[in-house]
């Protein structure tokens, strides 16, 4: 285990078992095997990968390392503002913005830990070229520029923090998001328009209609496809829907993945809409554009805190067409900011883990 293990918060469950048309005793009867055959060992912990960006993947990676020590962060890589935008613009670099974030996220809750965590995401402010420029996102490209490999460099940074699990790109190429935006310009309300970077979408005043990358067909990191594939667990969001979490669906071959992998897969939902991005989304608006982008993904668990779903029934008719049970949990903050408290988090996931998952062989 990673720190120590959090206390255990009720969830309750919206759905039952046997859902969407692929019984629970179907999955439950699967052997308690790792990808290749092998028996696990007793006592091994779950292998986790958790796919977002922004502080989204952030929250949910300080919570996860409380509860697992095998933890594969898999970020998205098309930001274009800021500090990252300014050294993709630069260099020709990835953004390295939302890794940095990630590693900081790992970062454990010892001084050493928690040293380097606040200086990768210290931020330089001056009258000149390094105004804003984050200390991790300069130590992240000067390494992928001495390495010349985006992996191996990721792993030495997290080498040095001391990081309680690895992070990767979801692609080795710089993206562009582009949406389909309706009323982007307020003064043509009914107008559809493209609307182009991630930082501009993720602030648009308008309706999101859908979302794509550019080029429409990127390659994913090999290692992010193969941590997937041999997880125990896959986490999706929280996060910016549009700009982080749906991304990822749109590389086909970590889609392909998504679908195929054996493993478990959890989607946990925002505390609240994003304003622009999101504005006026129910949770299960959340779930509906999710399924449009990806009709193919199937989930197990949907969850949410329990403050934020006011209409616990229909959150559950739309977990239930992706074959997903609804677990509610207190995960929020107590300060009344939507943000998720890690604390309270772990102790939900971990609490999903043992219900939905195969328990014998992680205690």
């Amino acid at each position: 285990m990673t720190g120590r293990t959090p206390r255990l918060s009720r969830l309750r469950r919206v759905v039952p078992e046997g859902r969407g048309g692929r019984p629970a005793e179907a999955r439950a009867a699967r052997p308690e095997q790792a990808r290749g055959g092998k028996p696990r060992r007793r006592g091994t912990q779950p292998k986790v990968v958790a796919l977002g960006g922004g502080m989204g993947l952030s929250a949910s990676l300080a919570a996860l390392r409380r509860i697992t020590g095998d933890l594969t962060a898999v970020v998205t890589v098309a930001d274009d503002g800021g500090s990252s935008g300014r050294l993709r613009d630069e260099l020709g670099v990835l953004p390295p913005g939302d890794l940095r974030k990630a590693l900081a996220a790992l970062c454990g809750d010892d001084d050493w830990g928690q040293t380097w965590a606040r200086v990768i995401q210290h931020r330089f402010q001056s009258q000149g070229d390094l105004h804003e420029h984050a200390v991790g996102n300069l130590l992240i490209v000067a390494l992928w520029e001495q390495l010349g490999d985006h992996v191996q460099a990721l792993d030495l940074v997290g080498k040095l923090l001391g990081a309680h699990g690895r992070v990767l790109p979801m692609s080795a190429v710089p993206l562009e998001l582009q949406a389909l935006v309706r009323g982007h310009d307020p003064d043509r309300p009914d107008e559809v328009d493209t609307v182009r970077g991630q930082a501009t979408v993720a602030l648009t005043p308008g309706e999101v209609q859908s979302v794509h990358l550019v080029p429409n067909d990127p390659p994913a990191v090999p290692e992010a496809v193969d941590a997937v594939l041999d997880a125990d667990w896959v986490v999706l969001g929280p996060g910016s829907w549009f700009s982080s979490v749906i991304p990822h669906l749109l590389v086909p071959d970590l889609l392909d993945a998504l679908v195929e992998t054996k493993a478990r897969r959890v989607l946990s939902l925002n505390l609240a809409p994003q304003p622009g991005e999101t504005e006026g989304f129910s949770p299960q608006r959340h779930l509906e554009v999710l399924g449009r982008h990806a009709p193919k993904l199937a989930l197990d668990v949907v969850l949410a805190d329990e403050a934020a779903v006011p209409d616990r029934d229909s959150l559950a008719d739309a977990a239930k067409r992706f074959g997903a049970a609804v677990e509610l949990a207190p995960v929020a903050r107590t300060d009344g900011t939507p943000r998720h408290d890690p604390e309270l988090l772990a102790a939900a996931y971990d609490r999903i883990f043992r219900m939905h998952g195969r328990i014998g062989p992680w205690r």
